[in-house]
């Protein structure tokens, strides 16, 4: 929530409203006045929370600090996330074997880290005249990967690069 949706004190136009303490107890429902005339005694804010409830919610606490607490949940909700990027791994149709192992190694490296994967198979020259070989390719990649992703994307032709795309399987 942003602070321009919050009401506080004298902006808050209903008669009657539910009056929540800053330990969160609930008071009851009371005239205006009396939730200003307590949250001045007190020496705070009358903060509307609820707007749409009918009463409207009203709780007595220190603006500044409900501000600064909204932002600091925010904050850690998003540290919580978890941010996957999308690494790419390329191949060539005719790579040799140990080439092609040491690259799904590391696309192994990066399923493990949580990461999506696209896997490119890049035709060059004359190469486009065998353009079966890219879904071979691809097969004996996805079996290579089978017990770390699933296949999100299935191999599609972009131009002269046969292109797909892997999620890795979820951790119980």
């Amino acid at each position: 929530m942003s602070t321009a949706q919050f009401k506080i004190n004298h902006q808050i136009k209903a008669s009657q409203v539910r009056l929540l303490r800053e330990d969160g107890t609930q008071i009851g429902v009371v005239p205006l006045t009396e939730a200003l005339s307590q949250a001045q005694s007190a020496g705070v804010d009358a903060v509307e929370i609820a707007p749409n409830a009918v009463p409207p919610v009203v709780k007595i606490i220190d603006y500044k600090k409900y501000l600064y607490q909204l932002a600091k949940k925010d904050q850690a909700a998003k540290a919580a996330q978890k941010k996957v990027d999308l690494k790419e791994i390329r191949l060539t149709p005719f790579m040799a074997e140990n080439d092609f192992s040491i690259k799904i190694d590391r696309a192994r490296e990066f399923l493990t880290e949580g990461h999506k994967l696209r896997l490119t198979i890049k035709f060059v020259g004359r190469q486009l005249t065998h353009k079966e070989f890219g879904p071979q390719m691809l097969d004996k990649a996805l079996l290579a990967l089978a017990d770390l992703a699933t296949i999100d994307q299935a191999g599609k032709w972009m131009g002269k690069q046969y292109i797909a795309t892997f999620t890795p399987i979820k951790k119980k």
